[in-house]
């Protein structure tokens, strides 16, 4: 371990990793929900997620790389299309696949963030309602069932479900949220109903229901999936993980700015209160004005998809878990989209200066995972906007290390220490 003068705010164990997600990385998940509507008509996609990575084959040269950097943790999802391809027929073969993931992680000492549904859903769980049907609480609860008996002696911590919330928060702009007799009206949505058989106001994919419904049956899912994962280890530490943005008001968006933070943060805080941890992912802040999301400052630097670089949101939302769901908080995703290094390394800085603030004032934070691992699928932005610490060459798939992800493994191998005396040289160069 390097040595540092400075002593560190970080407590022992804590877990300094990266994340992923299945769909965004490992590569031709055809039998998922998101792989259909990636090939639709009209679809929302900028393009199809393809061969992403070739995480699913070079899983273990990818691992040995994180755990070559310094870090000591790796957040990663399993994907349900694989391990349950039709329903209630299980995949052996998926479920070994991912043992082998679970066990390299554990070859490299790296702890194990494994979140059970990070978006995509079986093909066959849309046709049947997806996320507004109230089947879908129990179809997931036997999923979580079968993957804790099989996993779950090597899993450290779980996610059942990645960003419940985020729906809310993207139809405010513009992007999904329409209501169940409004579907039929959406050219993508009336091409998934056609392709899968049924009427257009059944199409519920996870990332793009923001009903009423949409939420019970997202909360019931997670309950039930909570029990069926602690069935089987009741000390292994659970929760879901929020997409909960620093929500702020320009001069007369106080009102809208409110409704929607109690809406996409404050409900979801409030019913993480029953479990382990909640796991907190920001990536900046949303401001409201009196018609909606303000635009940036004019003045402002913004990342790859043209939205205000602010590190300090992350400060701003670990505060506002703590206070309100009163459990322990892990950051689960945190990281920006850029094509300049040194400023992911500025943004990395400032946040996790954001995390040892919170953790000096004696809140409970567990752990950091930067999003993400390696330059990945963006969902609806496709190959464009780069987050990753890894830069990926998708023509040979070379994986190349880029400043930010020595800076982060130096940091996790002081356990944060590194950190104070960076930002001290930082503040002397400038």
């Amino acid at each position: 371990m390097t040595a540092s003068p400075h002593p560190s705010p970080f407590p022992d164990g804590f877990l300094w990793g990266a994340a992923t997600a299945a769909h965004q990385v490992e590569g031709n998940n055809t039998n998922s929900d998101a792989w259909l509507l990636e090939h639709l008509p009209h679809t929302l996609f900028t393009e199809p997620s393809g061969d992403a990575i070739d995480h699913y084959h070079r899983y273990r040269e990818d691992i040995a790389l994180l755990a070559s950097l310094g870090l000591t943790s790796y957040r990663f999802s399993l994907e349900w299309a694989r391990i349950e391809p039709e329903e209630g027929h299980f995949s052996p073969a998926a479920l070994a696949h991912y043992r082998r993931v679970l066990e390299a992680c554990r070859e490299h000492g790296l702890k194990t963030v494994v979140t059970y549904h990070h978006f995509t859903s079986p093909r066959w769980l849309l046709a049947t309602g997806g996320w507004e049907d109230p089947g879908t609480p129990e179809r997931f609860a036997r999923y979580c069932d079968a993957v804790t008996a099989h996993l779950g002696d090597l899993i450290d911590i779980a996610c059942t479900l990645n960003e419940p919330n985020l729906p809310p928060l993207l139809a405010t702009m513009g992007i999904g949220g329409e209501v169940p007799e409004q579907r039929a009206d959406v050219p993508v949505w009336a091409a998934a109903a056609e392709c899968l058989g049924i009427a257009p106001q059944r199409v519920a994919p996870f990332q793009f229901t923001a009903t009423e419904a949409g939420y019970e049956v997202k909360l019931a899912a997670h309950r039930r999936g909570t029990a069926a994962i602690k069935a089987h280890r009741p000390d292994l530490m659970a929760g879901w993980t929020l997409a909960n943005s620093d929500i702020q008001a320009a001069p007369g968006g106080e009102d809208r700015a409110e409704a929607v933070r109690r809406e996409v943060n404050e409900r979801f805080l409030l019913a993480s209160r029953e479990d382990d941890f909640v796991g907190i992912q920001t990536y900046g802040r949303t401001v409201f004005g009196p018609d909606g999301v303000a635009p940036p400052p004019a003045d402002a630097q913004t990342n790859q998809m043209g939205e205000e670089i602010h590190p300090q949101g992350l400060e701003a939302t670990i505060r506002e878990a703590a206070a309100i769901a009163g459990v322990p908080v892990i950051v689960t995703e945190n990281g920006l989209a850029t094509e300049d290094d040194t400023e992911r390394l500025a943004y990395l800085r400032t946040a996790l200066t954001g995390v040892a603030s919170c953790l000096a004032d004696g809140i409970d934070v567990r752990g950091y995972h930067a999003w993400s691992a390696f330059d990945n699928y963006e969902w609806v932005f496709g190959y464009r906007p780069k987050f990753g610490l890894i830069a990926i060459d998708r023509t040979t798939q070379t994986r190349t290390p880029k400043p930010s992800a020595h800076w982060l493994g130096e940091v996790s191998r002081t356990n944060g220490a590194s950190l104070a005396s960076d930002r001290r040289a930082v503040g002397a160069r400038t």
